[in-house]
């Protein structure tokens, strides 16, 4: 979406509104949810601001009340799948990867809906002040196939084809109705199962099953019924498993009919799962349907658990609990490994975004403290002088004598995303495992009574304290 300054709004106020929305601590935990690449997002409004006159003084260019100031993305996130802060890293992935670290920008996230999601702001100006971005025919799906990727790739669930103007996210359900092009792949499927000898075979088994077949020149289009367009039946329309020269192939025998088949892409579930309390679930109200499937699903679990300790030789006790601990023990090692270079990437960021602040706006404080800190000069450069006021500030709270030079910050900068890259691997796989052992171990536990054991004892040494 993008962002304009608006009738009755100047182009700071329309920054600024948009980004206290978006920086809300009541939504951010406090502005524990945000993060930022080439700005303070605590100064982010003014950062803005001076790229655009930065921009029109570089360029000579100036536009009107039309011209876009930033650009926004809204990221949503199935309930209870993602924690915020990673939803926080991959909304920051996404607008790395669909700028090109070429626009700073913020992303905040917010936990005070169900769903977890972002809000991304990237401003319109590129750090090179050179030139803008500009929107494109497309750039919504571009977007949409980028977050997907990115999802998929770290195993999150995605939303194949989304509707628009359809039902809220809170009430979405995941099934959806199949589109036009769907009933057309299923119709022909059906026929192609069929074994027809040839294409107008075909089209006369799409005919009885109630498909209208409309051959227009050397084409043929398709309409299901209840519906008012008519569809190609060729690879840019209906999908490369479907254009004429590979049914075609299909008939004759020279290749197989692959059905589609799957519209939503969702993350493997866990190999073993917790068993269910059915005692617990009884006194809170369940039936004893639910009990008959708590059942059942309970012996799935046990032997699934079995399973996995005699495919691990876990069968010992004492070697179940020993590489769980060691598994907990490595993934918070790379959890914490990963926090502490994201966090001084972080501070680099911040310090690199200071210094180049302050050497810009350098001059035109000197002017001002030469003006006599005159008011007048101040409602000219206020955005200038803001920078280099917070500039100052950061480097004096920081306690910088000396500052770094920006080549020396960019070189451990990309020391630190190169081992920050080297750990996520581990750190999912790391994750994945103590995941997959915490859930063999409550099983076991269950199983053999150790969990109330351990509560009772719990209990004892609570009552002992007191």
């Amino acid at each position: 979406m993008s962002l304009h300054t608006g009738k009755d709004r100047t182009m700071g106020k329309a920054i600024s509104t948009i980004i206290d929305y978006v920086e809300n601590p009541d939504k951010t935990d406090g502005g524990r949810l945000i993060s930022s690449y080439q700005c303070d997002s605590r100064i982010a409004d003014a950062e803005f601001l001076m790229s655009k006159r930065q921009y029109a003084a570089k360029t000579g260019r100036r536009r009107g009340a039309d011209d876009v100031i930033a650009y926004t993305i809204r990221q949503s996130f199935v309930p209870g799948e993602i924690t915020p802060e990673e939803a926080n890293r991959l909304g920051r992935e996404l607008a790395m990867r669909f700028t090109k670290g070429n626009h700073a920008f913020i992303v905040c996230t917010h936990i005070d809906k169900r769903h977890v999601h972002n809000h991304i702001i990237w401003n319109s100006t590129a750090l090179d002040h050179s030139r803008k971005f500009r929107d494109f025919l497309g750039s919504g799906k571009a977007v949409r196939r980028l977050s997907d990727t990115i999802c998929v790739e770290n195993g999150y669930s995605i939303v194949e084809n989304p509707q628009r103007r359809g039902k809220s996210y809170d009430k979405w359900q995941g099934d959806k109705p199949p589109s036009h092009r769907d009933r057309l792949r299923m119709a022909i499927d059906a026929a192609l199962a069929r074994k027809p000898a040839d294409l107008e075979a075909l089209l006369n088994l799409l005919r009885e099953a109630g498909i209208e077949v409309s051959p227009r020149g050397k084409s043929i289009r398709l309409k299901a019924p209840g519906q008012q367009k008519f569809v190609r039946l060729d690879a840019d329309s209906m999908g490369e498993d479907y254009g004429i020269d590979t049914l075609l192939a299909v008939l004759s025998g020279e290749k197989k009919h692959t059905p589609r088949t799957k519209n939503i892409h969702r993350a493997d579930p866990p190999k073993v799962n917790l068993l269910v309390d059915i005692q617990a679930k009884l006194q809170a109200g369940k039936g004893a349907g639910y009990a008959r499937w708590a059942k059942t699903f309970n012996l799935k679990q046990m032997a699934q658990t079995l399973n996995y300790l005699t495919e691990h030789g876990l069968l010992n006790y004492a070697d179940l609990s020993a590489k769980t601990s060691a598994a907990t023990d490595r993934y918070h090692e790379l959890s914490d490994q990963i926090k502490a270079a994201e966090k001084r990437m972080a501070e680099i960021a911040v310090l690199r975004s200071h210094i180049i602040n302050y050497a810009k706006t350098r001059d035109v404080y000197v002017a001002y403290r030469k003006a006599g800190y005159s008011k007048k000069f101040k409602a000219e450069h206020e955005a200038e002088i803001l920078l280099h006021q917070a500039a100052k500030s950061f480097f004096n709270e920081s306690g910088l004598k000396k500052l770094p030079t920006i080549k020396s910050l960019q070189a451990e900068y990309a020391a630190l995303l190169a081992e920050k890259k080297t750990a996520y691997a581990d750190y999912r796989k790391a994750r994945d495992e103590m995941k997959e052992l915490l859930t063999v171990q409550a099983n076991v536990d269950r199983l053999m009574g150790y969990d109330e054991q351990k509560r009772q004892q719990e209990a004892v040494r609570q009552e002992e304290h007191r």
